[in-house]
């Protein structure tokens, strides 16, 4: 019973770590919506709205990586994302998630340049 429960244990973690270093950056829609729930305390009905603009932003910016393009391009698809959820939000939740973004943006502006 003991080596079942460590077994268990053990495959847990592993699962864990394994989704961590392939996926660390590239979240399912709705694991962002859930993430951003727990942060933002949203109700479900803002949780499924905010899914599905993840869900659209996702196949919009997976189209554009697929045509070959960059960063600059998704930009806009970003920003419009950023608008509708906002727009969806309480207005203290809206000045939370813009700081979490401003936050964001930051922690990839100081670790982009780190090897020059």
């Amino acid at each position: 019973m003991m080596k079942k429960i460590l077994l268990m244990c053990c495959f847990l973690i592993g699962i864990t770590a394994v989704s961590r270093a392939q996926g660390g950056q590239r979240r399912s829609p709705e694991e962002r919506a859930k993430l951003l729930q727990t942060q933002l305390k949203l109700t479900d009905d803002q949780t499924a709205k905010i899914t599905a603009i993840y869900t659209v932003q996702t196949a919009k910016m997976d189209s554009i990586r697929n045509a070959g393009g960059d960063r600059t391009a998704m930009t806009p698809l970003m920003q419009a994302a950023n608008d509708r959820i906002k727009a969806i939000l309480t207005p203290d939740q809206a000045a939370a998630y813009q700081k979490m973004q401003d936050e964001r943006r930051a922690r990839m502006q100081n670790g982009g340049g780190g090897g020059k």
